[in-house]
């Protein structure tokens, strides 16, 4: 991320957190200009041209989404007024705070981080379905469409509307790694690290609530489990954080133990 990026992210994120509480229409808004804008390479050069002015930019986002809330304005003419590396920086950074304002406008009793995880869970364990939501073929609205079916009544809207997002406007990402960064960004919204914990058999809800509190002291911040069960492990647990693994599966030391004979 290029420094002209990273002061138009705080600066995009700032608008958001200065508009107070954001409710799901306004995150809504924010995902449907960001897909407006990615659809248009005109727009695109116009919101990302140096040489125009910021109060013009401004302007321009009042003029074509008049319609959308006060705060859905605020945050992408926040965004369009700065300084972005490219246009794809502009679209994630678009897609971050409305990201952001979804899960913020979600009720307590609501774990869009986990219903997301859920889902990328089901995808990852059917090829077909990856298949469709994930090929190139076929209409944006149509995926969107499909996963709302899928998860409708079973996740909540902020869910839907996230996941809908990143099967309309996927930017060259896997099905993957779009789940994953948005899952990413709901738990840092809400203030929490998330740690994917592997282990062979499922923990109890006992065992869950020790670990959290042990990744939760070694981290610093508050830690969600999300809990996988994979027989190939063996035993033992995996634990990963971000880009940080910490391996202590049974199949993880067997597999050190045959490269160390095999030298």
């Amino acid at each position: 991320m290029g420094s002209a990026t990273t002061q138009a992210r705080s600066a995009t994120l700032a608008a958001l957190a200065a508009a107070g509480d954001a409710d799901l229409a306004t995150g809504e808004q924010i995902l449907e200009i960001g897909r407006v804008i990615g659809d248009s390479a005109q727009l695109q050069g116009v919101l990302t041209d140096p040489s125009i002015a910021a109060g013009e930019k401004s302007a321009l986002v009042d003029r074509l989404f008049g319609a959308t809330t006060a705060t859905a304005r605020a945050v992408v003419s926040a965004a369009v007024s700065s300084g972005w590396s490219d246009s794809d920086d502009l679209l994630a950074g678009l897609e971050e705070a409305g990201i952001r304002a979804l899960a913020a406008s979600a009720p307590d009793t609501a774990s869009v981080d986990a219903e997301l995880f859920a889902f990328e869970a089901a995808v990852a364990s059917d090829q077909e379905l990856e298949l469709a939501i994930s090929a190139k073929l076929g209409s944006s609205d149509g995926k969107a469409s499909l996963v709302s079916a899928l998860v409708s009544g079973k996740a909540s809207p902020q869910t839907i509307a996230i996941l809908e997002q990143l099967v309309r406007q996927p930017r060259g990402r896997r099905i993957g790694t779009l789940i994953a960064d948005a899952t990413r960004i709901v738990a840092e919204q809400s203030g929490t690290t998330l740690a994917i914990v592997t282990t062979a058999t499922a923990l109890s809800a006992a065992q869950l609530d020790r670990l959290a509190a042990a990744l939760t002291a070694s981290a610093g911040r508050t830690v969600r489990i999300n809990p996988v069960v994979d027989p190939a492990v063996v035993g033992g647990v995996r634990v990963r954080i971000g880009d940080d693994v910490i391996d202590g599966t049974v199949a993880s030391k067997l597999s050190d133990l045959k490269l160390q004979l095999a030298r």
